[in-house]
């Protein structure tokens, strides 16, 4: 039994015809943009990434229109165009909410909760991966690492990090957001809309007042190890094997920036598994 073009999904009718311009006064708008961005770079060809940041913040995603104009001002073809818009995942290829609320399920951030956070928003706002709700606010999205995961599990909006979430927290992160209360993230610049991201990731600065003086740089959980290289910490605690030296060592409790050993027994086990408490350790062959 065969199947035809159409149930396969191909077609076979007309070509699709050249993307539309952008009206006169917004093309005039961008080209400027564009030149300014362009004259950063000695080769013109390397402004694409920018530019497509700068078309995105025109509309919320890379259309067809975009796509031309970038090939246009760079003398590049459409093809080469669409090659880099879609191997990218920050550019979006599809229209999308004011904010794109991704949930880290990656390793780390999916065995501290992660999956259950993206399960229950996906519940919670009635859409499933890369859908927007009814109100064009949230675009919701599971995503790779965000290189946070001692922050784990981290949500972001618009790239800006909310660390050490619960779904009851990201419920209420995306409750504000489609109710226009005012966000702040845990580390970085005051939450704008998705298209002013793009404009500033297109390289031009972020006007809005005191957003620049606010935005944050890495945590300290993420600072110890650089603290520790550095020896502005102290040093590693040492965990000998069970047996006389481990006796007769004085016991201390090890200040915040001690290395705790997964022999350090006992320890508490997280605190999301109240069913499980640590117990006393055993000896060896209990």
């Amino acid at each position: 039994m065969t199947t035809s073009s159409s149930e396969r999904g191909v077609s076979l009718g007309m070509p699709e015809l050249p993307a539309p311009a952008y009206p006169d006064d917004v093309r005039a708008r961008l080209e400027t943009d564009a030149r300014e961005v362009i004259a950063r770079y000695p080769d013109s060809r390397s402004a694409l990434l920018p530019l497509l940041h700068l078309v995105q913040s025109e509309e919320g995603h890379v259309t067809r229109t975009g796509i031309r104009f970038c090939a246009d001002m760079l003398g590049l073809t459409t093809a080469e165009v669409t090659a880099v818009a879609t191997f990218y995942t920050m550019y979006r290829r599809r229209p999308s909410g004011d904010y794109q609320v991704g949930v880290c399920t990656n390793t780390l951030c999916a065995v501290m909760g992660g999956d259950a956070i993206f399960e229950e928003l996906q519940e919670h706002l009635g859409v499933g991966n890369g859908e927007t709700t009814d109100d064009g606010k949230v675009t919701l999205e599971h995503i790779e690492c965000n290189a946070a995961c001692d922050f784990a599990p981290v949500v972001m909006v618009n790239w800006e990090f909310f660390d050490n979430q619960t779904p009851g927290s990201a419920k209420r992160l995306v409750d504000d957001l489609r109710a226009g209360r005012p966000v702040t993230p845990t580390r970085g610049a005051p939450i704008c809309t998705f298209k002013e991201t793009a404009r500033v990731l297109a390289g031009f600065p972020d006007e809005r007042d005191g957003a620049v003086e606010s935005g944050g740089s890495a945590g300290h959980a993420s600072l110890v190890g650089l603290k520790l290289a550095k020896g502005e910490a102290a040093p590693a605690r040492v965990v000998h094997p069970r047996g006389e030296a481990a006796r007769t060592e004085t016991p201390h409790d090890p200040s915040p920036t001690e290395h705790l050993s997964s022999h350090d027994a006992p320890q508490d086990t997280s605190a999301s598994d109240p069913a499980h408490p640590a117990g006393p350790a055993a000896e060896e062959g209990e």
